[in-house]
């Protein structure tokens, strides 16, 4: 059984009148990569916060690293890498100087060519900060949350602001990260990146947990998608809905009710523009739970 980095039961946070946090159990699995969902306000941020140690919980045991980090100290916080939205940082040093400075922080620090070529920025390695595009920079956030060589990585929307390219290659540094044991803690908003990335996922909404366990199994037995596009002016067939400019049908038997659609098509002789079947993504799970219509959100 693999040993359990994270494990929450009950956890509790009220502000005033406001319970932001609504008694959640959480187990996050050594070496794996956890993402935690949820629309905004739904109480991400309070979760990651006590778990990092710097908010109090008002009820509930947590245990992180095998401490509760309401009480951790300095051996605890030697063992966490954190990597926040947005780092300030002297932009005039370079990033081989600014992860040297980051690792003297630490007793047992990772080594500095490791590190940077962890986070892909070899080429870089004697740039100035403040010459890096946004993506470099994002990745040197990561590079400083490794420098103390950590065992648990809490990273906060990783990849915002990323153009594709730069997208990609972030997941790959985070799977990277998974080889070497590390085990990491992520938020975001992206459903295509938790899918990817995810070992496993809870999705909060409300300040309590909707729906957990891995993307695979959270998306099985939901309908697969058939959508296309009909000529202007063409009645569309039975069974299919309005998705924006084209039509969808929601098919529990996918081959039997696509071959009725292309049969009915070639009977009328329409052509199927853009003709598409997807199974359900984690997306499509995410919006059925915290959309206001279904019940989720606030």
């Amino acid at each position: 059984m693999t040993p359990t980095a994270i494990r929450v039961r009950g956890l509790r946070k009220s502000y005033g009148e406001l319970e932001a946090v609504k008694g959640i159990d959480l187990d996050v699995a050594e070496g794996r990569v956890f993402a935690l969902l949820g629309p905004n306000g739904a109480g991400k941020t309070t979760i990651v916060e006590i778990l990092e140690g710097y908010r109090n919980r008002s009820a509930g045991e947590v245990s992180v690293l095998g401490s509760d980090p309401r009480d951790a100290e300095a051996s605890f916080r030697r063992r966490v890498g954190i990597v926040l939205q947005s780092t300030g940082v002297e932009p005039y040093l370079t990033v081989s100087e600014l992860i040297e400075q980051f690792r003297g922080y630490y007793p047992d620090p990772r080594p500095l060519d490791e590190t940077i070529e962890l986070v892909g920025l070899t080429a870089k390695r004697n740039d100035r900060v403040k010459r890096l595009s946004g993506g470099q920079q994002r990745r040197l956030d990561v590079a400083l949350g490794l420098a103390g060589n950590p065992d648990l990585l809490f990273l906060d929307e990783p990849t915002t602001g990323f153009d594709p390219g730069a997208r990609r290659d972030a997941w790959q540094m985070i799977r990277n990260l998974r080889e070497l044991g590390v085990t990491v803690f992520l938020t975001t908003h992206y459903m295509d990146e938790a899918q990817s990335l995810a070992d496993e996922v809870a999705i909060l909404v409300d300040g309590r947990i909707a729906a957990q366990g891995p993307p695979a199994i959270l998306t099985s037995g939901k309908q697969t998608r058939i959508r296309f596009r009909l000529p202007e002016g063409t009645p569309p067939p039975g069974g299919s809905t309005v998705a924006g400019d084209a039509f969808e049908i929601h098919a529990d038997e996918p081959t039997r009710e696509l071959h009725e659609l292309t049969s009915w098509a070639v009977e009328r002789g329409v052509e199927l523009d853009q003709l598409t079947v997807s199974h359900a993504s984690l997306e499509d799970v995410y919006l059925e739970l915290t959309q206001p219509e279904n019940g989720g959100g606030r």
